[in-house]
């Protein structure tokens, strides 16, 4: 039995989801499978479109596959199959490719060229092809309707706090630490400069965050503080993410490392002095730990 769609977040509504299809399933003595794809569709059919995404395609297919599916398939998204008709896609990506049986539609999910047709037509295209077709409930939290677009807002917002009760876990970003200009050093507070793996992914609204950093090959995160902005002190004139792993004293030149927000601690801000940068830092790092003890 099999659930479509692009998953971006795999939020707390695609887990509804995918907690219904694993229910569906099990009645049905069929294993339970993800169709997801490798690219946003727009991207696809407009190149000159940048997508702001939650998650990399590999984290999107971690997070699908832990939620106790047998099965995702991270599709390639081509133009040929954005042009197949919604029976057509049935037929011979679903039927024929995959060996679908029963297919679970999200409450208010279209696909096929143009997304014209419902859940009316995919139903009878299920009937002329042996796939049984059913409607998933819609997925409510706290009254409200999750979606990626919600998340996204809180995150441009820098509600972190609050887009992590629609994920279900702590928005992150994975990257590689890149070198700076080392202002950190000089002032007392060195930090890494960390390069996102995915150019696309969103980046929350720029500030100081209370935030927890793991390592490569690490389980246990490290606390830390994060900067995004422009270094304005500095008059710097680009944004930089900047990390401080609190009470941590090694090299992290080209580790790849994940940051996970917590809280935001307040905005970015020009100082008069780098000593009185400095003495902000040292109580955003106070504040930080306080926070991250309380977790």
């Amino acid at each position: 039995m099999f659930t479509l769609g692009f998953f971006d977040g795999v939020h707390l509504g695609h887990r509804d989801l995918i907690r219904q299809l694993l229910t569906e399933a099990r009645s049905r003595q069929l294993p339970a499978s993800v169709l997801t794809f490798d690219a946003h569709p727009r991207q696809v059919l407009q190149p000159s479109y940048v997508p702001r995404l939650l998650t990399t395609p590999q984290q999107r297919e971690r997070y699908l596959r832990q939620t106790g599916v047998d099965r995702v398939v991270m599709q390639p998204f081509t133009r040929e199959l954005a042009a197949l008709s919604a029976r057509d896609f049935m037929a011979e990506v679903l039927r024929d490719r995959l060996g679908c049986t029963c297919l679970l539609i999200g409450h208010d999910h279209r696909f096929g060229r143009g997304r014209t047709e419902g859940f009316s037509d995919y139903v009878r295209y299920g009937n002329e092809l042996g796939i049984e077709v059913v409607q998933a409930t819609r997925h409510q939290e706290r009254g409200l309707t999750v979606s990626s677009t919600a998340i996204r807002t809180l995150l441009d917002e820098g509600h972190v706090h609050m887009a992590a009760q629609l994920l279900g876990r702590r928005y992150a970003i994975s990257g590689t630490v890149v070198h700076g200009n080392s202002v950190g050093h000089t002032i007392g507070w060195p930090t890494a400069n960390m390069q996102p793996e995915m150019t696309e992914q969103l980046i929350p609204r720029g500030g100081v965050y209370a935030a927890l950093v793991r390592l490569e090959g690490e389980q246990r995160p490290l606390p830390a503080i994060m900067n995004i902005g422009t270094r304005p002190t500095f008059q710097g004139d680009t944004q930089s993410i900047e990390i401080h792993l609190i009470d941590y004293a090694g090299d992290l030149y080209d580790q790849r490392i994940t940051t996970a927000f917590v809280a935001r601690l307040r905005d970015e801000q020009a100082f008069r002095t780098p000593r009185a940068l400095a003495a902000q830092i040292e109580r955003d790092a106070e504040m930080a730990q306080k926070i991250l003890r309380g977790l």
